[in-house]
């Protein structure tokens, strides 16, 4: 499938995904005066969709502190199929409030990574771009906070998983909910396990966008490492300079062997001047 990556900017805003484009699910206060419905982490969805808000933060960002986001193209019909945000966390008003808060103050928060269905392969593809880009930035680590889903989750966010059978919120176990998680949790950190199935069930589901937190299997296998463990909310680092410093160290060499090569090139098929006194001599 061919896909393109590009940095998300105002005048591509409109092409995005209808989800991606309205919910505002980071970036808006919840307890805020104006949107707010109560203090807890998640509050009422239907009070955080707004296209304007959305704008306005994409827009105060880029003008303020540069690429907040990156975007998945599909090279057949130009569609917006995937998208990934990222931003200093004074800038998420949402991050402040997990049970893992704070993020580092040395860390940009990647806040989501969303795919369209039937292009998961583009996930991957944003998270390089989101590294690679921050790294050329000077950006020292990226955190981002993980969700371990619960059977009911997996089914909405994997409607097309053939491994995933129909389940309701209700019908959810304790024993469905351990089922549901990696077996590599165990290793986390997390000695208690059962405290997972607590904390999903604490969760105040029909609240949750599950859609814009990334899940959790998902950034361990990228290379991130638990700073935070939760058995609902982990926090992720990647180390940056350690991570992905190397290749762009390697690609910025390459360019300048290339850029040299050129060069070399261009000065051996330059023809040679001839001396001014050789040309009086003929």
């Amino acid at each position: 499938m061919n896909l393109a990556v590009t940095r998300l900017d105002l005048e591509s805003f409109e092409s995005l995904p209808l989800h991606t484009r309205r919910c505002v699910f980071w970036e808006v206060d919840p307890t805020s005066s104006t949107h707010a419905v109560d203090t807890q982490l998640f509050g009422d969805l239907g009070s955080f969709e707004s296209e304007f808000d959305k704008e306005a933060w994409i827009s105060g960002l880029l003008l303020e502190w540069g690429t907040c986001g990156q975007v998945a193209v599909d090279g057949q019909n130009g569609n917006f199929v995937g998208t990934a945000f990222y931003a200093p966390p004074g800038r998420v008003p949402r991050s402040r409030l997990f049970p893992t808060s704070p993020v580092s103050a040395d860390a940009v928060l990647l806040t989501s990574i969303r795919a369209e269905p039937g292009f998961e392969e583009a996930a991957p593809i944003l998270l390089d771009s989101v590294l690679t880009d921050l790294v050329r930035r000077g950006v020292r680590a990226v955190e981002a906070f993980g969700i371990v889903r619960t059977p009911a989750e997996s089914q909405a966010t994997e409607p097309s998983s053939p491994t995933m059978p129909a389940s309701h919120p209700e019908d959810i176990t304790e024993l469905g909910a351990l089922e549901s998680i990696s077996s590599e949790l165990s290793s986390w950190g997390d000695e208690a396990i059962v405290e997972i199935t607590r904390a999903m069930h604490d969760s105040p589901q029909s609240d949750l966008c599950v859609d814009c937190i990334i899940d959790a299997d998902f950034l361990k296998d990228s290379g991130f490492d638990v700073v935070a463990s939760h058995p609902r909310f982990p926090r992720f680092r990647l180390e940056l300079d350690e991570g992905l410093g190397w290749k762009h160290e390697v690609e910025h060499a390459l360019e300048k062997l290339v850029l040299m090569a050129a060069i070399d090139l261009a000065g051996r098929e330059r023809p040679a001047a001839v001396p001014v006194g050789l040309r009086d001599r003929r």
